[in-house]
């Protein structure tokens, strides 16, 4: 998933407000915290769409052509998805 520049300033402050207004967080450098809200945000959409393409040729590379869009794709793309997810936590 690809945001915009404000998109994801926009988010970045939305959380930034988010968290100070329930007052779980002081910000000593407002502008450092928000750059590093947005850094977050960048490296998990980045993270992602990496899994996102290794799923896909996971998927691809069997030996049973799988429609995209199909239930089993579907069932597949979750369950792969969320291996990949979970290895990258380690």
């Amino acid at each position: 998933m690809h945001f915009s520049e404000d998109r994801l300033t926009h988010l970045a402050h939305l959380i930034h407000d988010a968290l100070y207004k329930d007052d779980l967080l002081d910000y000593p450098d407002e502008d450092k915290a928000l750059r590093e809200i947005k850094k977050t945000l960048m490296d998990y959409l980045h993270l992602d769409e990496e899994i996102d393409g290794t799923v896909r040729a996971k998927i691809s590379s069997q030996k049973k052509g799988i429609a995209e869009g199909s239930r089993e794709w579907e069932i597949l793309y979750k369950k792969y998805f969320e291996e990949e997810m979970n290895k990258k936590r380690l």
